[in-house]
């Protein structure tokens, strides 16, 4: 009788069978061939592998060619790799990996057959980053074995590996398939079964939510891609990372998360159901949301949907001086940017000693530029001289730009611009750096809503390059213009973006966190797991729990419930956990305790 896996100890897993020689698949392969372990490679014809041994053999050479292996280690790693189309040839692997498409009925036919073919100790991994492991794992006599072993693209370069345990998984075979991930340099992350893991269930959603922002023409797939990757340091912007992924592998990623959890974030965008359908899966096509110079070239080229660069706009009206109303980091930051870039700028706070203080932290932030070889003693000091500080916002009377950077309280914020209103002179620029707020409430409060535009600048805006320009109803071309032709001159890129909730990168971003919080909640994984995931499996510069923690967990509540009550879709309530977080006072890092615990300094 075979020993139970459960009461195993575990294997070294010494040959792996990897069935789907797809992209995925050979990347897999030849991982696990660098890393000295015997490979069969399984499938359906002569062709594919093939084209499988040509991909490995050009992947290996191009590693000689960067020192990231010798030429013997190559030759020791390619004589490891074995190919065959019959299932048969997995009888003496200790682990199988199926890399199969993502379809149960192709899977199941896999696992059906695999079962009468290997040992009853050989462990049975699906790469599927969608699908129900444990429905799966039903499809084979010894359901123990079965776990999911989620590599991500491509997979000699990415760290994270999710190791997906069911309810029935052995012990063991995680144990084994941990260790030979550990063995492979790789990072694993201990997940449970639900669609889409950590990584792409927390990722697919805000791709999914970018598409249908596209689709809504609610901004550029340009100012999207922009917004995201400068206002959130992400490598990719969210539509050209879907024309990477393939549009049609996204919308069966996304069909199979949606059947399995009815979660309407999950719940394709008709756009990808549209590009798919017409050919235009993205880079593999050579047209997706871009287009591009070639199939599977990464080069995109102009098409009818490209911006024109210098077309005519309505001309601005002139900016000479720039009032920045508030006494914070923000507004000092801000101050700080227009000065840099020549403007004379009054910075007015509601005291006198308010805003001397400010400006007091901007000659402080100028000093350590200095320091830091960023810039001359002489420049600073020129920078700094053309701020005057101002204990009344009486000071902006001849400003031709005034910008609020007051605390996010509508009613604050109101009652600013019903003072700017009386301050500042007819055809001057009324801007608020709102992040969450509606502009147009703003407008509202004076009698010249035509002038009032949004001007959203990240923190510190000394350093972010991003600016979201947000236009109501009411904001004059002449106005945006303005605007647009400001950002230029303070080098800052600028996206375009209507009122509305979050504008572009918090109406993205925020609903991500949030379900990043409620996979804490409900015990699926460990906040340094998620971390870990976010960071390893999608580039992110920092894990969802350690932004939330910078961001403040106040602030980011007062977002969720601001983009929950805009759009009106369950799944934007905010997480009870962060609710009761805030409750608590555990505000993150300025409190010394949010996700995590913080010394104080």
């Amino acid at each position: 009788m075979a020993t139970p896996l459960s009461d195993t100890p575990p294997s070294p897993l010494r040959t792996v069978a990897v069935v789907g020689l797809g992209t995925m698949g050979t990347g897999i392969a030849e991982v696990l061939a660098r890393a000295g372990r015997e490979v069969v490679g399984i499938d359906v014809s002569e062709a594919a592998t093939a084209q499988a041994v040509a991909a490995l053999e050009s992947s290996t050479a191009r590693a000689v060619e960067r020192g990231r292996m010798s030429a013997g280690e190559r030759a020791d790693a390619l004589a490891r790799v074995r190919t065959f189309t019959d299932l048969r040839a997995a009888a003496d692997a200790d682990l199988v990996i199926e890399v199969a498409p993502e379809s149960y009925g192709i899977k199941q036919q896999i696992f059906r057959e695999l079962d009468a073919v290997v040992r009853p100790t050989t462990i049975l991994a699906t790469g599927t980053n969608a699908l129900s492991v444990t429905r799966l794992a039903a499809e084979s006599s010894r359901p123990e074995r079965v776990l999911g072993l989620h590599f991500f693209n491509p997979a000699p370069a990415m760290r994270l590996v999710e190791v997906v345990s069911s309810v029935l998984t052995a012990p063991a075979a995680v144990s084994a398939v941990t260790n030979l991930a550990l063995d492979l340099g790789k990072e694993p992350v201990a997940v449970g079964d639900r669609p889409g893991f950590v990584a792409d269930g927390l990722l697919f959603g805000y791709l999914n939510q970018a598409a249908a922002m596209y689709e809504a023409k609610y901004a550029s797939r340009e100012d999207i891609d922009a917004a995201m990757r400068l206002g959130c340091g992400l490598p990719m912007g969210p539509l050209a990372l879907l024309d990477l992924i393939g549009v049609d592998t996204a919308r069966t990623v996304l069909e199979a998360m949606y059947t399995e959890s009815r979660d309407r974030l999950h719940a394709p965008a008709p756009i990808l159901k549209q590009l798919s359908e017409a050919g235009l899966t993205g880079r593999k096509s050579g047209r997706g949301f871009y287009t591009y110079e070639a199939p599977g070239s990464a080069a995109v080229v102009r098409d009818a949907l490209t911006p024109l660069a210098g077309a005519a706009l309505t001309p601005g009206r002139a900016v000479r001086s720039v009032g920045v109303a508030g006494s914070g980091t923000m507004a000092s930051g801000i101050a700080e940017v227009f000065a840099k870039a020549g403007y004379e700028v009054v910075l007015a706070a509601r005291s006198q000693e308010k805003a001397q203080s400010a400006r007091a932290r901007i000659g402080r932030s100028l000093a350590r530029s200095v320091d830091k070889g960023r810039t001359t003693a002489e420049a600073a000091a020129q920078t700094l001289d053309r701020i005057t500080a101002a204990g009344s916002y009486d000071a902006f009377a001849d400003v031709d730009l005034a910008v609020e950077a007051v605390a996010e309280d509508l009613e604050v914020k109101r009652q600013l611009f019903a003072a700017l209103d009386k301050v500042c002179k007819p055809g001057a620029v009324l801007a608020t750096t709102t992040s969450s707020l509606p502009v147009v409430a703003c407008a509202r409060a004076t009698s010249r809503p035509q002038d009032v535009v949004g001007m959203h600048f990240f923190n510190p805006a000394p350093a972010m390059k991003l600016v979201e320009v947000v236009r109501t109803v009411l904001t004059g071309d002449e106005v945006h213009a303005t605007v647009r032709e400001v950002c230029t001159k303070i080098r800052k890129h600028a996206v375009d973006c209507g009122d509305r909730a979050g504008f572009i990168v918090n109406a993205l971003l925020f609903p991500y966190l949030n379900n990043a919080i409620k996979m804490v909640q409900e015990h699926y994984a460990t906040l340094d797991d998620i971390d870990a995931a976010m960071k390893l499996g999608g580039g992110y510069p920092m894990g969802p729990f350690e932004l939330l923690d910078v961001v403040g967990l106040d602030v980011s509540l007062a977002i969720e419930k601001v983009l929950h009550r805009e759009f009106r879709d369950p799944g934007l309530a905010p997480a009870p956990l962060l609710e009761h977080l805030v409750a608590a006072g555990c505000l993150g890092r300025k409190t010394g305790r949010g996700f995590r615990e913080y010394a104080r300094r």
